[in-house]
């Protein structure tokens, strides 16, 4: 059979944000900073909405407790970096791989500790509302406070500096245009985690058996595979995505607060909507799109940043209703 043409479309509107934006700036190296810092910013997002895409894409689950995970990834990360010692050492250190190290060792625990928690949230309140989800709304959204107000018991309510460090700071200057080496940083976390993704869930036996699953679960059980295990595993590395979001959009900020997943919460639906509900593709595509158009707002017009992203996705979905990588409905 011949294969579908790819849809072009979504990247060409994304050409044309930023070229649109181009004229109206002004300055072509203002320009490119703004560009260089949406994408990077849209990276970051990607990194943790793809957690959440990938949970409803292949589970069907819609889980709103998902800034739970953003923001324990978050405060470990204030826990490794500021736990003092030879951790913290690295962390102030000039040296390159010092920094990076660190930063390494605090994404790690924070997935891994995300990753826990995510599996007592799937069998202790996700697992009995399979299949229902209005049910699945109120119960992790329900989760995701209870959550947060455990983390204030521990941490407290107000913001926690997460520093960044020593040789994070600053920003790359190619000639007019200045890139913040953070962001370049995790512009490379964001492809890594975008290549992963895309070659186990296309190249790989676990992720043809989980599309399989979701399309006909009881035909593969019946072949002798434990989707369930699969499931929750997919819940796991979901979990374990939003926390090292979470790490790295505490440190874009510089400073935690408990209610960080929750305020993160709006822009990850608000980019999954965009993109098309289970679309990875659709989910990077969204996630680039509102980094652009939150940088170039925030130049243009300041006060139109805080709707801008709210007024995108109603254009989006006027012009397209499903989003713009719209997943086929699953059959049954």
């Amino acid at each position: 059979m011949p294969k579908e043409r790819p849809d072009l479309a979504p990247l060409a509107l994304l050409g044309a944000v930023a070229l649109l934006a181009w004229p109206l700036i002004g300055s072509g190296s203002t320009w490119a900073t703004l560009t260089l810092a949406g994408l990077a910013m849209g990276l970051i997002v990607f990194i943790i909405a793809s957690g959440l895409t990938l949970v409803f894409g292949l589970m069907d689950v819609l889980n709103f407790g998902h800034g739970l995970f953003i923001a324990l990834g978050a405060f470990v990360a204030t826990s490794v970096l500021g736990a003092g010692g030879w951790l913290f050492d690295w962390s102030i250190s000039p040296s390159v791989l010092a920094n990076l190290g660190a930063v390494a060792i605090a994404c790690t625990v924070g997935m891994a500790v995300a990753a826990g928690v995510g599996l007592a949230f799937e069998r202790v309140l996700v697992r009995p509302v399979y299949g229902l989800h209005l049910k699945q709304i109120l119960i992790t959204m329900g989760g995701m406070i209870v959550g947060e107000e455990l983390l204030k018991m521990q941490y407290g309510s107000q913001l926690v500096p997460l520093p960044m460090p020593e040789s994070l700071r600053g920003s790359f200057v190619l000639g007019d245009v200045a890139v913040e080496r953070f962001r370049v940083l995790a512009m490379l976390v964001g492809v890594a985690v975008l290549l992963g993704l895309l070659w186990v869930l296309n190249r790989t036996k676990v992720g043809l058996l989980i599309r399989a699953g979701v399309q006909d679960r009881e035909m593969v059980e019946s072949l002798g595979y434990r989707i369930r295990r699969l499931f929750v595993g997919t819940f796991v590395v979901g979990s374990a995505l939003a926390g090292l979001g979470g790490v790295l959009w505490g440190l874009y900020q510089q400073g935690v607060t408990p209610r960080i997943g929750h305020e993160v919460n709006v822009l990850l639906f608000i980019v999954i909507i965009i993109g098309g509900l289970g679309s990875t593709a659709g989910c990077l595509v969204g996630a680039l799109l509102v980094g652009l158009v939150a940088n170039y707002t925030g130049f243009l017009a300041p006060k139109a940043a805080l709707f801008s992203n709210i007024a995108l996705m109603v254009l989006v979905l006027l012009w397209r209703p499903e989003g713009l990588y719209p997943v086929a409905r699953r059959a049954g």
